[in-house]
């Protein structure tokens, strides 16, 4: 009878990401996990992306491709929303099995395929092969609870009638403001988009295992009622070992990336800079935030008389005003991109203006970091919304009738962060948070435990 650990040479576990950098980063590290424990991983990108992401030579999961039909964006481009979406599924599913097809053929069978929530489709192409379907969840339990009902139709949109949704396992939410924006904004929404986040859930019960980025302090009631429903298993936060547990020596960064860091330049300036002296501005990876918030935004760091490190990604850097650069140049830095962990893992670093994206909230608590919430679309609202009311550790600068955050709501926000009494306590919740999500990923923790559930079920 074969041992365990000859078992596990024989596992591959196939990871698809949707192609952005706040999808693959959970899932990479999500990979790491399983391969510190024996298992063979291999990550799933479009061959339109691998041709531009920067993948350490030290990261330990290997990368395949597929196609979802734009592998060159230069001579074909996407007509819609429902051009993309339609042809994903098509090529992506044909080129997927043939993908494991390959890897069957050369002696590395896949036996697990992981797979976005995203790509419901990616469960047929499991069911091909036989083997073991699991769903990857890049969002809060919460998020997707009020997703699953809007897809059950127990949550009826557009809400009217109420200004709060009330949803099993979570706060009272403020309608308008505090779900996710494909909820309140239905009605301006494309339909395609629509039905590509909630169709997540179209054929979720066939799933053998559902995984959330999450754990389990964070979102206890939600993940219990969720619980009831399917098998499910919290794994985050999924940053990298050395910034949460240390357990894996060999994993201090990501190791695969869409945007080249200044690094250098970034902790060089950083390290001439106080303890908690620094206000550190993002937007992320993919938002595209309009001219008039650019601006805003700026003002409200100019304004704040704190020292700022800004990231302004180059497709956003022609929206800041003329001269700013120049006229800050004694407070402030812009690069357009850096190591995010290592600038919020900074002694430097007293606070996070952020779009509060959820790699970006899990940073900022698993790193202690208090912050300001300037959420824009997507699960963002809702992030912010626990940034703020469940963990204490935020506030969020409201935007004005015009659906813009003006730069005097985001200096008065800093400012409350970086030297009043609400600040103070913000910063002793960040510290506590810090610990519970370093508890959770480390040895004995609730992820930790469900990582090591979901390793004995391959092994069975």
């Amino acid at each position: 009878m074969e041992n365990k650990s000859s078992c596990k040479s024989h596992l591959h576990v196939l990871v698809l990401p949707y192609p952005a950098q706040g999808h693959i980063n959970p899932m990479l590290q999500f990979a790491k996990r399983l391969v510190s424990k024996g298992i063979k991983a291999t990550l799933v990108t479009t061959i339109y992306l691998s041709k531009s992401i920067l993948v350490d030579p030290e990261c330990s999961i290997a990368v395949e491709t597929i196609s979802n039909g734009f592998d060159d964006m230069d001579n074909r481009k996407p007509e819609s929303p429902e051009d993309y979406f339609e042809s994903f599924r098509t090529v992506g599913s044909q080129t997927l099995a043939m993908l494991m097809k390959k890897l069957e053929d050369i002696g590395q069978p896949v036996t697990v395929l992981v797979y976005d929530s995203l790509f419901p489709w990616a469960l047929d192409v499991a069911k091909q092969f036989g083997v073991l379907k699991v769903v990857f969840f890049t969002q809060t339990c919460a998020v997707n609870n009020v997703y699953y009902h809007v897809h059950k139709g127990l949550l009826r949109l557009p809400i009217s009638g109420s200004d709060h949704v009330s949803i099993p396992g979570l706060p009272l939410l403020r309608a308008a403001s505090e779900t996710p924006s494909f909820v309140y904004e239905s009605e301006t929404t494309p339909p395609a988009v629509h039905d590509f986040i909630m169709n997540q859930f179209s054929n979720v019960d066939e799933a053998d295992w559902l995984l959330f980025n999450t754990f389990y302090k964070l979102e206890e009631k939600v993940v219990d009622w969720m619980a009831k429903i399917w098998k499910l298993g919290t794994v985050g936060p999924t940053l990298p070992s050395m910034y949460l547990d240390k357990r894996l020596e060999d994993d201090r960064d990501y190791g695969i990336n869409l945007y080249k860091p200044n690094t250098s330049v970034c902790m060089s300036w950083l390290n001439d800079k106080p303890s908690g002296s620094v206000v550190y501005a993002s937007y992320g990876s993919t938002v595209d935030v309009s001219q008039e918030q650019i601006e805003e935004l700026a003002w409200g760091l100019k304004a704040c008389n704190h020292y700022f490190l800004w990231v302004v990604r180059d497709s956003e850097e022609e929206k800041i005003p003329n001269k700013f650069k120049e006229e800050t140049s004694d407070q402030g830095l812009v690069v357009n991109w850096c190591s995010q962990l290592e600038v919020l893992a900074h002694e430097s670093v007293g606070c996070f203006v952020t779009h509060c994206g959820l790699n970006s909230f899990f940073e900022a608590l698993s790193l202690g970091v208090a912050m300001v919430a300037v959420p824009y679309w997507a699960d963002q609202p809702t992030n912010a919304k626990y940034a703020e009311d469940v963990c204490g550790t935020g506030i969020r600068a409201l935007p004005d009738e015009k659906g813009v955050v003006r730069g005097q709501a985001v200096e008065e926000c800093i400012k409350e962060v970086m030297e009043g009494e609400k600040g103070k306590k913000m910063k002793e919740n960040a510290k506590k948070w810090k610990n519970l999500a370093r508890e959770a990923i480390d040895e004995g923790g609730s992820s930790d435990k469900d990582i090591n559930e979901f390793v004995a079920k391959l092994l069975q």
